[in-house]
């Protein structure tokens, strides 16, 4: 599930499970152990996933299972998200394909994202599968999406190409499919090169806000 590397400054975390990156309990499992090394030794942050899809969104075969098991999983990936929201390191995502539900919650809590161009899919889609998006979420969204676009993204549960996205606030740039991973390496390897005290203030005085209201929501 995890492929780990410290490139120079920058720690790169490879997220692929073979299937469609569903968040599970391996996909935190995996996610916690690759900030926790990037944390202690990087100066910056490039998450991967896997051609294709980047991430599908919470497993839903887990969440079926029982409300115990859905309420572990989903404070769980919470959890997850909340720490990448507030890592005090720069944090670049190279999405080689769709990111829907919770996987797009990983873009919106990240700082730089890249897509790749290409037949995919972002967006938050919880309404049209019969789902209140949750508080954590909520707070990402409103963040960082487009506020003329947040009706239609957040509520209405509309999906987005890649251009779109863009615009939407999910993505920051979108990139040939073949230069996708050497871009974001560079754009981390330049956000390293940052005052990392000041880079972690000035981001936690930007998001201190919603970081609260997210803590809160999980206490």
């Amino acid at each position: 599930m995890l492929n780990y590397r410290l490139q120079d400054k920058v720690a790169v975390i490879g997220l692929d499970d073979g299937k469609a990156n569903a968040v599970g309990h391996d996909f935190v499992d995996a996610m916690t152990e690759g900030l926790d090394k990037a944390e202690r030794e990087a100066g910056a942050v490039v998450i991967t996933g896997r051609d294709g899809v980047f991430s599908a969104g919470f497993d839903l075969k887990e969440l079926a299972k029982g409300e115990q098991q859905r309420t572990d999983l989903v404070n769980r990936g919470a959890a997850m998200l909340l720490r990448l929201f507030s890592l005090p390191q720069p944090v670049v995502v190279a999405s080689a394909g769709h990111a829907i539900a919770a996987g797009a919650l990983v873009l919106l809590a990240a700082d730089t994202r890249l897509g790749a161009a290409g037949d995919f899919k972002y967006g938050l889609n919880e309404t049209a599968i019969g789902m209140s998006l949750p508080p954590f979420g909520m707070e990402m969204a409103k963040c960082r999406l487009s506020k003329r676009h947040q009706t239609q993204a957040i509520i209405q549960a509309q999906l987005y190409d890649p251009d779109a996205a863009q615009q939407v606030g999910y993505l920051d740039q979108v990139v040939a499919a073949d230069a996708l991973e050497a871009q974001a390496l560079e754009q981390a390897a330049a956000l390293a090169e940052l005052p990392g005290e000041a880079y972690a203030g000035t981001k936690l005085a930007v998001r201190r806000d919603y970081i609260d209201r997210i803590a809160a929501s999980l206490a």
